[in-house]
């Protein structure tokens, strides 16, 4: 037993079989991130294979993420009730039969149906780990770790996904890059029964249908939404779907209050620390997201590096991600969960900062010094934030909440991409509007006012001076942009700062900020 700081409440701390569970769980983590990044590396092949045309390659693409969004919260109230161990293995099952019939598919439908069925059984995992977490690590500051570590492995596939998809399409087929995540479950589903306890809620209820359609619906069309308005800009066809999905959420909202067993259990709101933790993930979640589509763009497009160059030059600000989800489960040793979350978003503030300096060099290293002490700061909030969500939840309401937060990553994805994106565009366009001249030709600026990309190809037309010319005024209205943007960024990081000290106040040490948060009193 231990006895948190500050606290004087004593939590069991995790024996040696929660760690080798951790490393269990560390399973579904790395392969999520892993199946993603293959896929974009695997998309030219099984395009050319299955003759997909430019829609069927976007469903191939978003299938996937708008059924793990749609169905996160109903698969982590499946989770409390029937067990979050059980619920893990069936969709690690799932998610290998999946991938075998994704890898073997013989038409773009059928690929896409098998892409739909990994989107419903990657719903499982996200919401059932990290609720294992939390029934497994009470301790808070043994809870921090493993949450530092559930961020790592995520991170991890990342890095790792590339490599291991380039080198299977290097020497095989398309589809060998799906199969990574087959032998993966295997072992999730060999070695879970053994190390993994069994949670689930003693007075579950059951789950409503109606509310399950409510909220995969109004997920659905305000994720798709929100992408097309990336992909379209402000059209009339995206704006409505988003109002009709919000709309939507409003009657499952109210309908949740009404019900004895609800899908979404409001109380989880009424909690400060909960709520104000989800909110600002959400926020830090919509800045990170949109920046990063910014600097991927700007590598290729500003600097002209090639896409393996580019890729190549990401990777430290995804070491120092990892390196950051390390760092608070030893600061907290020192400082308060509050200090440490504000210094990780000054420290991302600092990095959006130079960011706003990356145009006055025509070499990438200050942007990326830039992106990785962002990609570095984030990481503090990002774990401890998860940390006091999960604590301040009773444990059978776990799955519930994991799922709450990880669907509000989600739709933080995809508004950053659409907001951060058209905030970026608008600067563009006004920047390189108004200084055109009158030398280019009208049908070149209006091709090249439509985005940086439509300006390389608008100067493949025109002569060598022109091009240059043309080029030239198109990368430094987006470098404007993305200084707009990092700007925006470091002022928000700087006020989610202030909110950590103004909302998440403890007088007491970390730990103690936890229990008091379980306990439903404000802290």
């Amino acid at each position: 037993m231990s006895e948190n700081a500050g606290a004087g409440v004593a939590t069991q701390l995790a024996t040696r079989r929660e760690w080798i569970g951790l490393a269990v769980l560390a399973l579904p983590t790395l392969l999520l991130s892993v199946d993603v990044s293959a896929l974009f590396l695997a998309l030219p092949k099984l395009t050319a294979a299955l003759d997909a045309d430019a829609i069927q390659q976007l469903w191939i693409l978003d299938i996937y993420s708008f059924l793990l969004a749609g169905l996160l919260i109903t698969m982590g109230n499946v989770g409390d009730r029937i067990g979050r161990r059980r619920l893990l293995l069936i969709g690690g099952a799932g998610f290998a039969a999946a991938s075998v019939l994704a890898a073997f598919s013989t038409t773009p439908e059928m690929l896409i149906a098998s892409r739909a069925l990994l989107g419903i059984a990657g719903a499982t995992l996200a919401p059932s780990t990290m609720a294992l977490i939390r029934n497994m690590f009470r301790d808070p500051r043994q809870m921090g770790v493993a949450i530092g570590v559930w961020f790592t492995c995520f991170m991890g596939g990342m890095l790792v996904g590339p490599i291991l998809g380039g080198a299977l399409l290097e020497h095989f087929w398309w589809g060998s890059a799906f199969l990574l995540g087959v032998p993966v479950m295997l072992l999730l589903l060999v070695l879970g029964p053994r190390f993994l306890p069994e949670y689930k809620a003693a007075d579950p209820g059951r789950i409503d249908p109606l509310s399950v359609a409510l909220s995969l619906v109004a997920v659905l069309l305000v994720i798709w939404g929100l992408k097309e308005l990336a992909r379209s800009g402000w059209t009339a066809t995206p704006v409505a779907t988003i109002v009709i999905g919000i709309t939507i959420g409003v009657l499952f909202v109210r309908r949740q209050g009404r019900l004895r067993d609800p899908l979404l259990d409001l109380s989880l709101f009424r909690t400060r620390v909960f709520s104000t933790s989800l909110v600002m993930l959400l926020v830090s979640s919509v800045v990170m997201s949109g920046l990063s589509l910014l600097i991927a763009l700007y590598l290729q497009s500003v600097l002209g590096l090639t896409p393996l160059v580019a890729g190549l030059w990401l990777i430290p600000p995804n070491i120092a991600m990892i390196v950051g989800f390390q760092v608070p489960p030893v600061l907290t040793r020192w400082l308060t969960m509050t200090k440490t979350i504000a210094l990780g978003l000054v420290i991302g503030a600092i990095g959006f900062l130079l960011l706003t300096q990356a145009s006055r060099v025509d070499r990438p290293g200050l942007l990326i010094l830039g992106w990785a002490l962002a990609c570095f700061g984030i990481a503090f909030p990002m774990s401890l934030l998860t940390v006091l969500m999960l604590g301040a939840t009773a444990p059978e309401k776990a799955g519930a909440a994991a799922a709450t937060n990880e669907t509000s990553g989600e739709l933080g994805i995809a508004l950053g991409i659409a907001t951060i994106g058209s905030l970026a565009t608008v600067v563009y366009r006004a920047e390189l509007a108004g200084s055109l001249p009158d030398t280019i030709p009208e049908a070149a600026g209006q091709s090249a006012l439509e985005g940086i990309t439509g300006a390389a190809t608008a100067a493949s037309s025109l002569s060598s001076e022109l091009s240059a010319e043309l080029l030239a005024l198109a990368r430094a209205a987006f470098a404007e942009g993305l200084g707009v943007a990092a700007g925006l960024g470091a002022v928000t990081f700087l006020a989610l700062a202030v909110t950590t000290a103004l909302m998440l106040r403890s007088p007491s040490a970390a730990p103690s900020t936890v229990e008091t948060a379980r306990k439903g009193e404000d802290t």
